[in-house]
């Protein structure tokens, strides 16, 4: 087997900060912050959401904060097919 071509696979404490719970589990992730987790130093990631806080695992429905795709987009762009349809309207009128 070739030497060095292999990512390094180290316990990595996995954070769901939704929840609030941590995950001890092996991984190749390459984290930038560590953090003591019972009495020994681990390299740290932080998570949105994992199955601690995932819908489909706890079978509760959570509101979200922030605004769907498509809400967004109708929001930041709905009123330029508004515009055009009044526009159409106003002349339709004044024939």
């Amino acid at each position: 087997m070739r030497k060095d071509i292999h990512p390094n696979y180290q316990d990595v404490l996995f954070h769901d900060t939704n929840a609030d719970v941590f995950f001890l589990t092996r991984s190749t992730v390459k984290t930038k912050t560590t953090r003591e987790y019972e009495g020994t130093e681990y390299p740290y990631y932080p998570l949105d959401i994992s199955s601690a806080s995932h819908p489909f695992y706890t079978g509760e429905q959570r509101k979200s904060s922030t605004e769907g795709r498509v809400a967004s987009f109708n929001k930041r762009f709905g009123a330029f097919g508004g515009r055009k349809k009044a526009a159409d309207t106003d002349t339709d009128a004044a024939e």
